[in-house]
């Protein structure tokens, strides 16, 4: 049997952190590779490519985890956190890079926590509906 429910649940967490890795150290790396090399890395194809990566992984894991446990506050806090997410990439011209960093930043914290109670209340019950997917 595998354990696809807490597998994604894990997966998701991963990627809202590199979320926020990528949104404070982007520019760090911006400036360390500038200076070694000829190379530039674009930031908002970056943004977008983690965001299309998380987004189905997370909706999955979601759908899983309420399928079995029927949580609405976890799989509405998970929804919320994808779409701040989601808005902190489309306005950014709006709120400004400080905004998209605080979005983005709030957004992974929602969706990793989403995910992690997800993932904790399988393990709780140790139900067998988490390890048949």
């Amino acid at each position: 049997m595998s354990k696809t429910q807490l597998n994604t649940d894990k997966m998701a967490i991963g990627l809202s952190m590199a979320c926020v890795i990528h949104c404070f150290l982007a520019p760090s790396l911006v400036i360390f590779a500038y200076g070694v090399s000829s190379f530039s890395i674009e930031s908002e194809l970056i943004h977008y490519a983690i965001l299309m990566t998380a987004a189905p992984i997370s909706i999955f894991a979601l759908t899983i985890g309420h399928k079995n446990h029927k949580n609405i506050p976890v799989l509405i806090s998970g929804i919320l956190g994808l779409v701040i997410l989601t808005l902190a990439l489309l306005l950014e011209n709006i709120v400004g890079e400080f905004g998209e960093k605080g979005l983005t930043l709030l957004g992974s914290i929602i969706l990793a926590t989403s995910h992690f109670k997800n993932h904790q209340i399988c393990k709780e019950l140790d139900c067998s509906k988490c390890h048949e997917r």
